[in-house]
């Protein structure tokens, strides 16, 4: 279930009163355990799943899989403002669909900010490593919804994404 983390911010954390960019101060928070996990769906022609299964010289799935938790670990040299973190858990899922692949990512630290960053760059960049992988076979493939599943850990707790239908039914 889907559940506010805390109270929402009434402004963009990365702003100073002022209007200037800047990084949050994290100095005086308290370290504290950290989970997230995000998703990222990539939709191509069902040909592409049956020349994936044929492929005898490795999977492109996996190499997409290590490059998820490369990027995780690199997050903070590419989002400007990220902290760099100690992370102690990156987990990288794929799972085969006939018309593609959903990627799963899994992000844990003992630190004094989220992790949010992390799966999410893990996600994204697993699932552009797919397209990479399988462009030469359609040209066509999607990557879409990468998106935060669940975060927990922090001042704010936890926070999960509704599943698809019971979002739409909320008022």
């Amino acid at each position: 279930m889907q559940k506010p983390p805390g109270k929402p911010q009434s402004r963009l954390s990365h702003y100073t009163t002022a209007g200037d960019v800047h990084m949050v101060d994290v100095g005086q928070k308290t370290a504290t355990a950290r989970m997230a996990r995000a998703r990222a769906r990539v939709h191509w022609k069902a040909s592409v799943s049956r020349e994936l299964e044929r492929n005898s010289k490795g999977s492109p799935l996996e190499i997409a899989r290590i490059a998820g938790i490369q990027a995780a670990k690199r997050t903070a040299e590419l989002i400007p403002l990220c902290h760099s973190l100690p992370l102690h858990r990156v987990e990288v899922t794929i799972h085969r669909r006939r018309d593609g692949v959903e990627i799963v990512t899994e992000a844990a630290a003992h630190a004094v900010t989220g992790v949010e960053m992390e799966a999410l760059t893990a996600a994204s960049v697993a699932a552009l490593t797919v397209y990479d992988m399988c462009k030469a076979l359609d040209h066509g493939i999607v990557i879409e919804r990468i998106e935060l599943l669940e975060k927990r850990g922090g001042k704010s707790g936890t926070w999960r994404r509704l599943p698809a239908a019971k979002a739409k039914a909320r008022p």
